[in-house]
């Protein structure tokens, strides 16, 4: 007995579970309070603006600690300072913030509103009305016209097309450019134009984020009909106009505003910080403690003076009267309590507010320079690489792992029919008819003349002729030539693309799910099986000339659990199913008698394999009528059922299985997808960086070996590892057994090496610590390295030697010592159902140990989950930075997941770039965007901070040496707010925007330069210590001096020169130029921008002193030009800076003496051919180094792969 919506309603009455809604009826549909259409994507208003975004911003710790130091600056007895120098920094950094967040949401604004606004024609009272979209409504009708978005999720009720088909393009739901097809339910198509009074009663499913997904039913005049995916179009889709339809279609709304499928998919995205932020969170608590504990000293130290000396100056500072206490201790205490906050208001510049503006200043600068870096600039597709986010450049120089979609990433994506089996015959080589090999080289030979078809493709091109022979000749024996007909007339009718004819050229066009596809049904028409037209109903082809209607009865759909898809058609009165997957599941299916024919296949698969090409199984059923009729019978009456979504997809897997058994064995496609641009290179010189590579694909596992041997992701030095267990058991065993060969490799290494130095230090000319004097050892492992014959520098003396600084000892041995005997290199490659049971919580630990002792990994058959969950799995455990690169829908999860996302503009829609922090044309570019601009921003920020703090600690704690000789009483010493805005910030920003330790030729040329950022080694705990102890060290020496200096000093005249103002004004000038000194030892890329931003912050400290005395009637001016006529000042000012540069220039010459690194060499070098540059020419730097064209591939290893993608609709 059929459900009527009444009994359907009484039975479901539970509104978390379904969605009901009864078409053109809005009295009804409004008691469900469904979402209405208005979208909002804005956080302020007008009137919230102000107090909501102040919230948010204090919640941030920084701007909280800076907004209590104001308050209290604010309470006059306890604050020396002027709240201004507080507000004023805090306001900009607030209202910078505050200006950046309106104007992102005032474009939020205007983007809703556009959306809002957007008008849509909707059914009231049976006619047509003008509406916008914010007033459509669950259960209106609207019409929906060509090229115009679609205003609400909605199902398609009828269409322009007699058969009730529309052509949407979804690039805004899922990024891809391609048509995809619509159907109506034939009853309801039938309505036409008729549509204003149809009253149907849908049940559904409730709002979610799948988008190629969906469940209900319609039950319209005593039927009920089952909805799906292809039934429904999404918000956000735009109806094109193809050759099909033409003008509009109608449909009821199901979903709208924040329930539309489009909304429930714009969750926000993971907020991504730097490993720096996060250090510097740690290091700002460690402060804002060192902090307190100075001004809790002070505090301590006040009150014991206040007790000892302080009760005795009572006649000049009548300190009772303001604290009015009879016991002295108990006012001395109220004294130093209120000094504590006094001290932390004149040493808040211990944790500077400035620092935070800083630091986004720079990476702005910094983002500004890889947007126009015309070396990422890809001319083809007219795109330069582009930061998406300015938080992350620095990220980019402390990548450790690296995780690579293949299929358009590492790969083209541009697909070609390269060869073929068909019936254990190979078609596609070139064979040498003396000798019988097959020619290497098919440039020479002039590819097979399509002329004769009218359909043919320009760019087609198969040098095989014998293959077109067959075909065409009438000499073909019959058998043979229809096993060749039955081949391609696979490729032409088991498949989803759509073909259109252009009104402009009259030219047959294909718009397919997938390159694969769009290549073999292209393969199939040059060749004369030409697919024309699809309806609903049938598919057309035309057979050398002779056209053939093929009446479609059912579409069996690809899937990721299927791997294989299937269409049942008739024609000439016989029922056959044309079948295209996977060698794994077709094998499984096919008929028991054709065991010599399946070898012969299996043997050219594994020959394609071999080069690296991605292969389909072609195979053919003749289906009895009867069999048919009774299978299609339970089709239908699974697809009625009122069950479960997954229970029904198990019975229809069930019933597939049936009709696609005993199957005929055709033969097998190999389709090639090349290799992007200078993907070997790029891959080669980023493993030699020391970054490790993982390449997370889609693909058969031996067929994503070959293309890693083919980009040198993998070489024939390394020993594969393969996990391939099908269960959890078996899998644990696996990685159990690959682990103890691993450890057991490296203790025998490790026992190798001790005896080898050993042996070593026993030799004559070996150096005390065992390295010999022309760098010898053992044996270095080949990889991919041109080793220069010039002369180069020795890390000692920089006298030139051939032995130390060439290429392969850089990127190998690293500081030329002895290197390790040789170990073996491993690389693992793990299935999609191994890593299903290697990631759960029983084994993601072990799994972690072996694949991170290894090289490089592939995983293969893997899915999106899979990818973000591989990636997080090793930022857990590993705690390392990773980086993830795609280009698309089903790389988002992975790029989201990673510090840094990186996507690729590609054939699969920009979804993955728009999901991204950087973008770039092509994967090459990555070997620039890290080694190059993510090292430069890293060692820059890296710059700054260890400068950045150092002068503030020298600022600040002259305060506290100060307080020693006033009593604990709280100065102000130094303009305070202007310190760091002017007289210190230009030359700095200078040096973290365009600061090179070496150029970028070099850069790429020794990639081994990478590995400081890897472990964070030029910022660090260690390093910010020491930058503080430098700071410590200048300020006491500072003060030491101009306190001893002029303490008990007279000028010319007789007059002291020990006053207050007058030292607070040779302090001032020493600390300006002590920390400018120290940035002409700090820099080295000198550019005229640095030189002006010198003299300028130079310049700031006279002009602003001058403005300040003339504004606040002070004296500092006066005193300074009087204090600048002293002998004895230029002497101060000369003696310390030669007591604090000293130990500066002592350690980094004896680190460039006894420990250079890399770093150091190289810049010598630069420095010795920029000096003699007839030595060597840097023209062709950008062509050698890391790199060579060798690429060792092994044998033939067998693999194929099945490429094509889910499908998105079936027409029947």
């Amino acid at each position: 007995m059929k459900k009527t919506p009444s009994s359907v309603e009484s039975s479901k009455n539970n509104p978390e579970n379904f969605r009901k809604i009864r078409a053109n009826n809005r009295t009804l549909n409004s008691q469900f309070n469904y979402a209405n259409n208005y979208i909002k994507t804005s956080k302020y208003s007008f009137l919230t603006f102000l107090p909501l975004n102040l919230l948010e911003q204090f919640q941030r710790l920084a701007n909280f600690y800076f907004l209590c130091l104001m308050l209290l600056q604010m309470i006059s007895v306890i604050s020396s300072l002027t709240p201004v120098t507080t507000i004023i920094p805090l306001v900009g950094v607030l209202s910078l913030t505050a200006i950046k967040d309106a104007y992102d949401d005032i474009q939020r604004h205007i983007s809703d509103n556009q959306v809002n606004e957007r008008s849509s024609k909707v059914f009231r009272d049976g006619a047509l009305v003008r509406e916008k979209w914010s007033a459509v409504c669950v259960g209106d009708i609207i019409q929906m016209e060509s090229n115009q978005f679609v205003a609400a999720d909605v199902l398609l009720l009828s269409t322009s097309e007699p058969n009730g088909l529309a052509f949407i393009e979804t690039s805004e739901l899922d990024g891809e450019t391609n048509l995809k097809c619509r159907q109506c339910i034939p009853e309801t198509a039938q309505l036409g134009h008729d549509v204003g009074n149809f009253d149907g009663d849908i049940i559904c499913e409730t709002p979610n984020n799948l988008l190629n997904k969906f469940d209900g039913v319609l039950y319209w005049k005593n039927s009920q009909y089952v909805l799906d995916n292809d039934k429904i179009v999404l918000r956000g889709c735009v109806l094109r106009n193809t050759a099909f339809v033409s003008e509009w279609c109608y449909g009821v709304v199901i979903f709208t505003g924040r329930d539309t499928k489009l909304m429930q998919n714009s969750g926000k995205t993971k907020f991504k910080r730097t490993s720096i932020d996060r250090l510097l969170n740690l290091l700002i608590i460690r402060i804002v403690l060192f902090l307190l504990t100075l001004c809790l000293f002070c505090s301590v130290a006040c009150f014991l003076w206040e007790v000892r000396i302080g009760v005795y100056f009572q006649i000049y500072l009548p300190w009772e009267s303001i604290i009015p206490s009879d016991d002295k201790y108990t006012g001395c205490g109220v004294i130093a309590f209120l000094i504590f906050f006094s001290y932390v208001i004149v040493m808040n510049t211990l944790v500077p507010i400035s620092l935070y503006v800083s630091v986004e200043v720079i990476r702005f600068a910094q983002s500004l320079l890889i947007n126009s870096d015309p070396a990422m600039y890809c001319p083809r597709k007219q795109m330069f690489a582009q930061a998406r986010t300015t938080t992350l450049n620095e990220e980019l120089g402390q990548i450790e792992y690296i995780f690579s979609d293949k299929t358009g990433t590492l790969t083209q994506n541009i697909m070609t029919f390269n060869k073929c089996s068909i019936s254990g015959t190979v078609y596609g080589d070139l064979v040498n008819e003396e000798t019988g090999t097959v020619k290497q080289n098919l440039d020479i030979s002039l590819p097979s003349d399509f002329s004769w078809n009218k359909y043919m493709e320009k760019d087609f091109a198969w040098f095989d002729k014998s293959l077109l022979t067959k075909i065409r000749s009438p000499d073909t024996p019959p058998k043979e030539q229809a096993i060749i007909y039955t081949y391609f007339r696979t490729l032409a009718l088991c498949h989803t693309v759509m073909a259109e004819t252009r009104t402009t050229d009259d030219r047959l066009v294909y718009q397919a799910q997938s390159p694969d596809e769009a290549a073999l049904v292209s393969a199939a028409r040059n060749f004369g099986f030409v697919f024309k037209e699809r309806s609903p109903n049938s598919i057309t082809i035309e057979v050398q000339g002779k056209q053939e209607v093929h009446q479609l009865l059912c579409i069996l759909d690809f899937n990721n659990v299927r791997k294989r898809m299937s269409v049942v058609l008739k024609f000439n009165n016989k029922i056959q199913l044309y079948c295209k997957g996977a060698d794994s599941v077709i094998y499984q299916r096919l008929r028991a008698d054709q065991e010599r024919l399946k070898e012969k296949t299996l043997r050219d698969l594994n020959n394609f394999a071999s080069d690296g090409l991605r292969t389909l199984v072609l195979a053919v059923r003749d289906v009895n009528e009867g069999f048919y009729n009774r299978w299609k019978m339970r089709h239908g009456q699974i697809s009625m059922e009122n069950v479960t979504s997954d229970i029904k997809e198990e019975k229809l897997s069930a019933l597939f299985d049936e009709i696609e058994s005993e199957l005929t064995l055709v033969g097998v496609t190999a389709i090639e997808d090349k290799l992007q641009d200078d993907v070997p290179k790029t891959i080669a010189n980023l493993l030699l960086a020391g970054i490790k590579m993982w390449v997370l694909t889609g693909d058969k596992q031996e067929t994503a070996i070959n293309i890693g041997y083919s980009c040198e992701l993998l070489n024939d030095d390394m020993e594969l590892l393969l996990v391939e267990g099908a269960t959890s058991g078996e899998v644990h065993a696996e990685l159990t057994k690959l682990r103890d060969k691993i450890r057991a490799s490296q203790l025998a290494g490790q026992e190798m090496l001790e005896h080898k130095t050993s042996q070593d230090r026993t030799k004559p000319g070996a150096t005390q610590n065992g390295t010999r004097k022309n760098g010898g050892g053992a044996k270095l492992k080949a990889a991919s390295v041109d080793v220069y014959d010039e002369r180069d520098l020795s890390i000692v003396t920089f006298n030139e030697d051939t032995t130390v600084i060439n290429e392969h000892n850089v990127n190998h041995v690293g500081n030329g010592t002895t290197a390790a005997p040789e170990q073996p290199v491993y690389a693992l490659v793990i299935q999609g159902h191994s890593l299903m049971h290697a990631l759960s919580a029983q084994q993601e630990r072990l799994f972690v140990e072996v694949s991170t002792q290894c090289r490089s990994c592939i995983c293969c058959r893997v899915t999106p989950l899979q990818k973000a969950m591989v990636v997080q799995l090793i930022q857990n455990y590993k705690k390392a930075r990773t980086l993830a690169i795609g280009d698309g829908a089903n790389d988002v999860s992975m790029i989201k997941t990673a510090h840094v996302g990186i996507g690729i503009s590609g054939l699969e829609g920009n979804q993955a770039m728009l999901a991204s922090d950087y973008s770039i044309a092509q994967f090459r570019f990555l070997e620039r965007l890290l080694l190059v601009h993510g090292r430069w921003s890293y060692i820059r920020i890296c710059k700054f901070l260890r400068y950045f703090f150092y002068k503030n600690f020298t600022f600040t704690l002259c305060h506290f040496w100060y307080a020693m000789f006033c009593g604990f009483s709280v100065q102000t010493i130094l303009y305070i707010s202007v310190f760091n805005l002017f007289y210190t910030s230009l030359p700095i920003l200078t040096i973290a925007v365009f600061d090179q330790d070496v150029s970028d030729t070099n850069s790429l040329r020794y990639p081994k330069l990478y590995e400081p950022g890897m472990h964070n080694r030029l910022f660090n705990e260690r390093e910010f210590v020491f930058c503080s102890l430098h700071g410590f060290y200048t300020s006491a020496v500072m003060f030491a001096v101009v306190y001893g200096t002029f303490i008990y000093g007279v000028d010319d005249s007789g007059r002291t020169i020990s006053d207050y103002a007058f030292v607070v004004t040779v302090l001032a000038f020493i600390l300006v130029s002590i920390v400018s000194v120290q940035i002409l030892f700090d820099t080295q890329y000198w550019t005229y921008i640095n030189t002006l931003a010198l003299l300028i912050s130079l310049a700031s400290y006279f002009g602003f002193t001058y403005v300040f005395s003339l504004l606040l009637k002070d004296t500092y001016y006066v005193f300074l030009k009087r204090a600048m006529t002293q002998p004895c000042f230029w002497l101060c000012v000369l003696v310390i800076i030669v007591l604090d540069i000293i130990p500066v220039i002592s350690r980094r010459f004896y680190l460039l003496i006894v420990s250079p690194n890399l770093s150091d060499r190289i810049r010598m070098r630069q420095r010795i051919l920029k000096a003699n540059s007839a030595v060597e020419s840097e023209s062709d730097a950008s062509g050698h180094g890391s790199y060579s064209n060798k690429k060792p591939r092994r044998s033939i290893r067998s693999g194929y792969a099945f490429a094509h993608q889910e499908g998105k609709y079936s027409l029947v």
